[in-house]
């Protein structure tokens, strides 16, 4: 318990530092709710941590009555992220580098955050939580799903605020290796599973 704890607060710090410190000051995106919640604050200055709440919570109270320990493990995640996201919004006038560095870095700190978190089970939901439904529902591969919904929210951000494409494809490709790097030989417990 204490061990899992400690996974999702230095997965949730790590997670923050890539996002507010590296995404935000050049206007990158990530997939999932975190690439909304992004969306939102560069068109209306929503903070993202708040934002990725609320608009999780339709899918978390799916996730009550469908298989509440995906709810539990989710929840704990979703909030003590969201919190830090918050926390750390400062960091966005604290570094000064070129984009390409930003996307680096940014990708790989967000994706090392998801993974520490998704190998004790637990994780910020949204999107992901989302796919996993859906995959299990369609008996198709989650991997599939969270790509389209990644590739949905990359081209609403580049059509909508002129977010760099190129760039944030990156980032959600560096997320997804650094996150399959962290959870390969990892056990995952199919009943507690996202």
């Amino acid at each position: 318990m204490i061990e899992k704890f400690l996974s999702m607060i230095m997965g949730s710090i790590l997670l923050s530092i890539g996002i507010d410190g590296f995404l935000v000051p050049n206007h990158l995106l990530d997939g999932g709710i975190i690439g909304i919640g992004l969306i939102l604050k560069y068109i209306w200055g929503f903070k993202v941590g708040l934002t990725i709440i609320i608009l999780s919570l339709p899918i978390y109270i799916f996730a009550w009555f469908y298989k509440r320990s995906v709810f539990y493990n989710g929840l704990h995640g979703l909030l003590i992220s969201s919190f830090f996201m918050d926390l750390f919004s400062p960091l966005n006038s604290l570094f000064h580098i070129p984009i390409y560095f930003d996307a680096v870095i940014g990708g790989c700190l967000v994706g090392i955050g998801v993974g520490l978190m998704l190998r004790k089970q637990c994780s910020t939901g949204g999107l992901d939580l989302l796919s996993q439904f859906i995959a299990e529902k369609l008996s198709i591969n989650v991997g599939g799903v969270i790509f389209i919904f990644d590739g949905i929210i990359l081209l609403t951000g580049h059509k909508t605020i002129g977010v760099n494409f190129f760039y944030s494809a990156v980032v959600v490709l560096l997320v997804a290796l650094m996150t399959v790097c962290l959870t390969m030989g990892a056990t995952f417990d199919k009943d507690n599973a996202f």
